[in-house]
């Protein structure tokens, strides 16, 4: 318990916006944090989604492709806002398997 109450400011930063990943990390630099490192991988995995969904939908130039993306990214960062704040380590659905094997070195 002491792990995450120690670990959730870092953890909930993690999800504001893009920058709040980088300056989660700051955070969580010199007290490595396992809670925190959790929710920082899945929130650079979301941003990266968020980014990588953003470039390709950008190029049909259509609501109909563009609001579905914004909605599915939304529910995801959702998902892991809530879980943080609940103090859980529960992986985005979808995704957040792979986000914790493809950052794993970001502890």
């Amino acid at each position: 318990m002491n792990t995450i109450e120690s670990g959730k400011t870092a953890a909930i930063t993690s999800y504001i916006l893009g920058i709040g990943v980088f300056i989660a990390m700051s955070m969580n630099a010199e007290d490595k944090n396992a809670f925190a490192s959790f929710h920082i991988r899945q929130a650079l995995g979301l941003f990266l989604t968020f980014i990588s969904l953003g470039l390709i939908v950008n190029n049909f130039d259509s609501l109909m492709i563009s609001i579905p993306m914004w909605i599915f990214v939304f529910m995801l960062w959702s998902y892991g806002m809530l879980t943080a704040v609940k103090g859980e380590t529960k992986p985005v659905p979808l995704l957040g398997e792979l986000y914790q094997k493809w950052f794993k070195s970001i502890s």
